[in-house]
Formats: structure tokens, C-alpha cells, sequence
């Protein structure tokens, strides 16, 4: 009985020992970034997406929950599927820097760098979207998972002068720590949702480039218009800090050419409003994989994002949020496939390029999609 006693009262140290380093793990660590002070908390209490504490989505999210999602989920975890990863690496194109620093306002692509990472070129302007460089995602390299592709179309020390980057919202899929802190120096403007301000600042950004947004604001630079608007998703990058910052999609408009860029989501009612008001675009970027029918609500079924995509009236689409990162437990290559054939279904336009690939959007010839993923999987 001693014994027990003794063993429960170790297990009980051992336990509020690791509870103590994870907690000072996570107020000492850096890449969590900072929450907002007191007085930014009563500003937020004005605004209407903002309640007790937390920023709300605009149509209910549902989570299951229960013991039964728990346990279905832990399943899944120990059996996804088969083909969750590729069997190989995933060759990228490579992108020549010296091309970045051509700066003619007739310019206007997109270039994909994976998952939701984008560096796109609008009016000649160099634009980065969720610009993720590190290995893994997470706080730390030794949590994550690592990308398909051993290497990114181009290096961070590589990228010359960026004139603004755009974040959809905090989660580390999105915001990565090292790639801001290594882009901070070379980049004029950080465009970001109401409280990631706080995590750029505490690593240093100067206050001076960042501009935070509500859902449906616009604002202007170098001749780009743009506008934050809504998704149903959610932020955070520590245990208590849920819904703490805001998350969002964006609107970019050049001079000839337009862009949507979803970030996160679930479907919903909002895709039909922004195309009504922001519409037509020539590309949406449109999330696509990570999917679960537990988190439906927060991520869209591949069906659905061919259909948001069309609701936002875009001319082209291309899936975003897969072919890099393992986040979910299905196929690697099912997001994708299931996009091609909804798309197929509704006569919906759509691109699939590599990673690293440039679709200039002034060639309305570039249509084709390519399935260069089938010779990864051997199919």
C-alpha cells in the first residue's frame, strides 16, 4: 500500500514537473508568439465577430466532441491510409531570383510554393501569401511533420526585396515563425487579421510595416486594391490562446488582374457574398485537403471547394492545402482527385500545377491541368 502510495505521489511530481516546463516551454518560446494586453481585449469586445473573450465565426461551427470522435479519430491516427504519403519525394521547379527582380507593371502571375504558400507577382509587385519555408510545421523542428518536397522552388535568402505579405490567419501551417523572421528585413508591408500583429512584433518586425484587418476591410498600396473577408475556421498556437486572433481570406485586385486567396475554412454562405461584391476574379486559390468529417465545418470537403471556388466567381481554380504537409489521414493525392472530378462534373475551369510552377495570368491560354502527381504514386 506504501508502495502504491509512493508511486502515485512520483507519478503526481513527474506530472506537475512536465506540466510546469510545458507551460514556461510555451510563454519562453518565442514561435508562439504574444497574445493581446489588456486594452487591445476592450477594443476587440466593440467589434461584433468578437465575444467572450474569443473571436466568432459568422455561421455555427459544430466539432464532434465525444469519447466516440476521440476514439474514432485516434483510429484513424493509427491506420490512415495507405497511401496518406508519397513514396518519393516531391520535385519542385525551381524558381531563378534574378526573374523576381524584374519589376514591369504588366507582370501579373502566380507561383505556388506549396500547401497554401504562394509568391505571387501583381502590377510587378512581389507578394508573398502564408509564406511557409520551414521543414516541419510547428513551434519547434522537432514537432510536425516534415514536407513532401525536400527542398522549396527557391530559398529564403534567395527572395530579393518583397513588397508585402499577406497572412490568412496564425496557425503555424500559415504563419511560420522562421520564415518571418528571415523575411521581416526585405519586405515593406505585413498585411494580417486583428491580433497577429502581436506574434510579428515580438519577433521583431517593425511596427511600422504591419496593418491588421477586420472582415471587410480594404485598403490600398502601390496601385493593388484588396480586402480581408470572412471564412468559418478558427486560430491559435498554444493551449489557452483559441480564437484569440482573427482569420480570414483575401481579396487582391491589380490593375488588369484579380486574385482570391481563401486561407481556411468550411463552406458557407460567405463565398457567394465576396463574389458578389469582389467578383469575377481570374484565379481563386481555394483550400483544398486536411479534411475530416469531424472537422468538416472548419475544412472543405474537395467537392465544396470547386463550388466555393465558382461561387466567388473565379475564372480558374486551383486547389490549394495539400501536396505538402500530412495533416489529415486520407490520401495524399484524394483532395486533388476529388477536386478534378467535381470540377469535371460542374464544367469548372481548373489548374494543377507544380510546385513551383508559374501560370501567367495574362496567358488566358493556360488551361490545362497536368497530373504530375500520378507518377509519385505509380498510377
Amino acid at each position: 500500500m506504501r508502495r502504491l502510495k509512493k508511486m502515485g505521489i512520483g507519478l503526481g511530481i513527474l506530472l506537475l514537473v512536465t506540466c510546469i516546463i510545458g507551460v514556461s516551454f510555451i510563454y519562453i518560446s518565442p514561435q508562439f508568439g504574444k497574445r493581446a494586453n489588456a486594452n487591445q481585449k476592450k477594443a476587440y469586445a466593440l467589434l461584433p465577430n468578437y465575444k467572450d473573450g474569443k473571436f466568432i465565426n459568422r455561421e455555427k461551427i459544430e466539432m464532434e466532441m465525444s469519447m466516440r470522435s476521440f476514439s474514432k479519430m485516434f483510429r484513424e491516427m493509427l491506420s490512415p491510409d495507405p497511401n496518406v504519403n508519397p513514396k518519393s519525394n516531391i520535385e519542385v521547379v525551381n524558381l531563378n531570383s534574378d526573374n523576381l527582380e524584374v519589376k514591369a507593371d504588366s507582370i501579373n502571375e502566380v507561383i505556388w510554393l506549396g500547401h497554401s504558400s504562394f509568391l505571387i507577382r501583381l502590377n510587378g509587385k512581389t507578394i508573398l501569401l502564408d509564406p511557409v519555408f520551414s521543414e516541419k510545421t510547428g513551434p519547434h523542428s522537432f514537432f510536425g511533420r516534415k514536407k513532401y518536397n525536400n527542398q522549396m522552388p527557391i530559398d529564403l535568402i534567395d527572395i530579393p526585396h518583397v513588397d508585402a505579405i499577406f497572412i490568412s490567419h496564425d496557425h503555424y501551417d500559415h504563419l511560420d515563425y522562421y520564415s518571418i523572421v528571415n523575411l521581416k528585413d526585405k519586405t515593406d508591408r505585413f498585411f494580417v487579421p486583428i491580433g497577429v500583429g502581436n506574434h510579428l512584433k515580438s519577433w521583431k518586425v517593425d511596427e511600422s510595416k504591419i496593418q491588421e484587418f477586420n472582415w471587410w476591410d480594404e485598403g490600398a498600396f502601390d496601385g493593388i486594391q484588396f480586402a480581408f473577408t470572412p471564412t468559418r475556421h478558427m486560430s491559435g498556437r498554444g493551449i489557452a490562446d483559441q480564437s484569440s486572433t482573427l482569420w480570414g481570406s483575401w481579396v487582391l485586385k491589380g490593375k488588369d488582374k484579380s486574385i482570391y486567396f481563401s486561407g481556411d475554412g468550411g463552406y458557407g454562405e460567405h463565398f457567394k457574398e465576396i463574389g458578389e461584391k469582389y467578383g469575377p476574379f481570374d484565379i481563386g486559390l481555394m483550400e483544398c485537403g486536411q479534411y475530416n468529417k469531424l472537422w468538416a465545418d472548419v475544412h472543405m470537403m474537395p467537392e465544396e471547394s470547386v463550388q466555393a471556388g465558382m461561387d466567388v466567381k473565379a475564372k480558374r481554380i486551383i486547389p490549394i492545402h495539400w501536396g505538402s504537409y500530412r495533416l489529415a489521414n486520407h490520401a495524399w493525392t484524394e483532395p486533388v482527385e476529388r477536386f478534378k472530378a467535381k470540377a469535371k462534373e460542374l464544367d469548372a475551369t481548373i489548374l494543377t500545377p507544380r510546385i513551383g510552377e508559374n501560370i501567367n495570368l495574362n496567358q488566358q491560354e493556360h488551361t490545362q491541368s497536368t497530373e504530375w502527381w500520378v507518377k509519385i504514386t505509380g498510377k
